[in-house]
């Protein structure tokens, strides 16, 4: 039997996760602000950098036998890395062509706000994990932070397409945590790296027509610059959260891991502040802290269900 990881550190690892999601953002506003590459573009170079970094990571761990994979099932791993790779190809593309359709502020919202309602319903439906009142105070928490942190800004103009390109994206991230968690679940999460590395092969695939279309080669006259942002956008919040992500999403419940991630605004509105020398507003401190609040008390509440569970199976 496949020796699950710890709650305490897979909470640790999609904190992580979150955080290193939200300098994404930041990178990208630098690459757009010094050159003509597009979203699409973007994401596809993302996912070929976070594949070639992963690739390298796999050489050097070598021959070593992954008892997880060698355990899982043929179709059940086939299952596991198709429906990664496809999700995560939806997830992003469709949430750029959300930002491009109606504005970055209203995409951000529906996309983050629609995934952990769609995780947490799918998580009751097909998993029968129930967040009971505490949870479904804090989801609610969470997704009023949200709201106020994306939108109490500037806004954006709410066009219906942009909108469904929106909820398409959170159903691809709704069943990619679903997925994950399922097979973890069941023993059959495979090895995060390997995952993470076929999802991204997956993705350059998927999103190699659209980018092309785009423009793949930047024009710039800082050519440098765009190289190392395009290289730290691969390594950290692509390579190094994609595979915390999936490690932690195994074994953690799916409605808490929707709204843990949720940290991706937070820790970009900050790096806004801090970095890009935008105005801290009322509404960054106050969605943060609802944000953090929220994410807090899922991640106690997890914390000691865990503690439960195990000293439940605990021989006496």
């Amino acid at each position: 039997m496949p020796v699950e990881m710890p709650v305490a550190r897979s909470l640790i690892y999609l904190i992580l996760a979150g955080a290193a999601w939200g300098t994404a953002g930041a990178a990208a506003s630098l690459v757009f602000a010094v050159s003509d590459l597009g979203p699409l573009a973007l994401s596809f170079w993302r996912c070929v950098g976070g594949l070639v970094l992963l690739l390298g990571v796999l050489a050097v761990r070598g021959r070593r036998r992954d008892v997880a994979a060698d355990a899982e099932p043929r179709r059940r791993r086939l299952v596991r890395i198709v429906g990664t790779g496809v999700g995560l190809t939806v997830f992003q593309s469709a949430y750029f062509s959300a930002v491009e359709a109606t504005g970055l502020a209203v995409g951000t919202v529906v996309t983050l706000g629609a995934g952990p309602v769609l995780i947490a319903l799918g998580a009751r439906l097909t998993m029968g994990e129930g967040l009971g009142r505490g949870g479904v105070l804090a989801v609610a928490g969470a997704l009023a932070g949200l709201a106020v942190l994306v939108l109490g800004g500037d806004g954006g103009a709410v066009r219906p397409a942009g909108v469904l390109l929106a909820l398409l994206s959170a159903a691809g991230y709704a069943a990619i945590t679903l997925l994950t968690r399922r097979l973890g679940r069941e023993g059959g999460g495979g090895d995060s790296l390997s995952t993470t590395a076929w999802a991204f092969a997956i993705g350059c695939a998927g999103l190699l027509p659209m980018a092309a279309g785009e423009g793949l080669l930047p024009h710039t006259a800082d050519l440098a610059r765009v190289v190392w942002l395009l290289v730290y956008v691969a390594a950290v919040p692509t390579a190094l959260a994609y595979v915390l992500y999936f490690a932690g999403a195994a074994v953690v419940r799916a409605a808490t891991v929707s709204v843990i991630m949720l940290l991706e605004p937070v820790s970009a509105a900050l790096i806004a502040v801090t970095v890009l020398d935008e105005r801290l507003t009322a509404a960054t401190v106050a969605g943060t802290l609802l944000l953090l609040t929220a994410v807090t008390g899922l991640a106690v509440a997890e914390a000691r269900g865990a503690a439960v569970r195990r000293r439940a199976v605990a021989p006496a």
